[in-house]
C-alpha cells in the first residue's frame, strides 16, 4: 500500500497546495485564472503536440483505444441522459450537463499526472488519445443536446454551427491539428523549439493540479447532495467500470492500453465543468460535483491502482 502512496499523495499533495495558496490569500482567484489560462493555451498542447511527435503516428492513434475507450464513455453518458430524463423527468439540457460530467474525464490536468506518475512516458500518448475521444465526442455530443434543451431558435444546424465554432478555438485541437501535421510530414522539430515544446509539457502537470486544489476553495455543496452524488458516482465509479468491460470484450487485451485507459477514466471530471454548467443555468450542482469527485477521487484512484498491483491483466507489477 506505501507504493500506492507513493504515487497518489505527491498528486493529490500539489492539489493540496493550491488550495492553501488561494485559503491563505498567497494567490488571488485572478492569478490562478492566469495559470489556469496557461495550462490550457500552452502546456496542454505542448504535452499533446510532443506526444504526437516522437512515436510514429501509427504507433500513438491507436484504432482499438479509440474503440474501447470511446464506446465506455458512451455507455455511461447514455445511461447517465436516461436516468435523468426518464426517471429523473430532468429537461434535456439538464440531463446532458449531468451526463457529460459521468463520461467526461479530466485528462489533462488530473488523469496524465497519474498515468504519468504509474507508466512514464506513454501517459502523453493516452492522453492524446483521450483528448481525441473527449473533444471531438463526448463534450460536442452533450453540448449540442444542452444547446437543443434550451430552444434557442437555432434549430439542430445552428446549434451544430456553433458548438464547431467552439471546438476550432480550442487550443488542445489545434495542438492536436499541428502535432498529426508535423507528424505526417514525419521532419524532426528544430532542437531550439522542440525544447521549448519540452519545457512546456513538463509544467502541464504539476500546474494543473495546483489550478485544481485553488478551484476547489470556496465551492460548497449547498445541500444538493443527491445530484451531487449521482454525477461523482457515475464518474468515479460508472466510467470506469464500463470502459474497463469494454476492454474486456477485445479479443487481445493489451495490459499498457487497458491500464492507461483505467487511469484516465478513474480521474474526476473535466475542470471546465462547471464553466458548461454556469451556461445553463447549473453552475452550482456542476462545482459541487466537481469538488466531490476531486476529493473522492483520492480514495477511488489509489483502490484502483491497489487492485491493479493485485491483477494480472495491466502493465505494472504484482509487488
Amino acid at each position: 500500500m506505501l507504493d500506492i502512496l507513493a504515487i497518489t499523495t505527491p498528486i493529490f499533495a500539489i492539489i493540496g497546495l493550491g488550495y492553501l495558496a488561494r485559503a491563505g490569500r498567497i494567490i488571488g482567484h485572478e492569478p490562478l485564472q492566469g495559470i489556469g489560462i496557461f495550462v490550457m493555451y500552452f502546456a496542454l498542447p505542448a504535452l499533446v503536440i510532443r506526444a504526437l511527435t516522437q512515436n510514429p503516428l501509427g504507433e500513438v492513434f491507436d484504432p482499438d483505444y479509440l474503440l474501447a475507450y470511446g464506446a465506455g464513455s458512451l455507455v455511461v453518458f447514455a445511461l447517465g441522459l436516461a436516468f435523468t430524463l426518464g426517471l429523473e423527468h430532468k429537461p434535456l439540457g439538464t440531463g446532458a450537463i449531468q451526463a457529460l460530467g459521468m463520461s467526461a474525464s479530466n485528462s489533462g490536468f488530473i488523469g496524465y499526472p497519474v498515468a504519468a506518475m504509474v507508466l512514464g512516458s506513454p501517459a502523453a500518448m493516452f492522453l492524446a488519445l483521450n483528448m481525441l475521444i473527449e473533444n471531438l465526442l463526448i463534450i460536442p455530443l452533450a453540448l449540442t443536446l444542452a444547446e437543443l434543451g434550451r430552444q434557442t431558435g437555432n434549430g439542430f444546424r445552428g446549434t451544430l454551427h456553433q458548438t464547431a465554432l467552439r471546438l476550432v478555438r480550442n487550443p488542445v485541437l489545434i495542438g492536436l491539428l499541428i502535432g498529426v501535421l508535423l507528424a505526417v510530414m514525419g521532419r524532426p522539430i528544430p532542437a531550439p523549439l522542440a525544447k521549448a515544446i519540452d519545457m512546456l509539457a513538463g509544467a502541464a502537470g504539476p500546474a494543473a493540479l495546483f489550478v485544481i486544489g485553488g478551484s476547489l476553495y470556496g465551492l460548497r455543496p449547498k445541500g444538493m447532495v443527491r445530484d451531487m452524488g449521482q454525477i461523482a458516482i457515475g464518474k468515479l465509479v460508472l466510467h470506469p467500470l464500463a470502459v474497463f468491460g469494454i476492454f474486456l470484450l477485445l479479443p487481445d487485451i493489451d495490459p499498457l492500453l487497458l491500464t492507461g485507459a483505467l487511469l484516465f477514466a478513474c480521474a474526476p471530471m473535466i475542470s471546465v465543468y462547471p464553466i458548461f454548467g454556469q451556461r445553463f443555468g447549473l453552475s452550482d450542482i456542476t462545482a459541487a460535483a466537481l469538488m466531490v469527485s476531486t476529493l473522492g477521487s483520492f480514495v477511488t484512484i489509489s483502490l484502483v491502482l491497489w487492485l491493479m498491483r493485485h491483477s494480472g491483466l495491466f502493465a505494472l507489477s504484482s509487488g
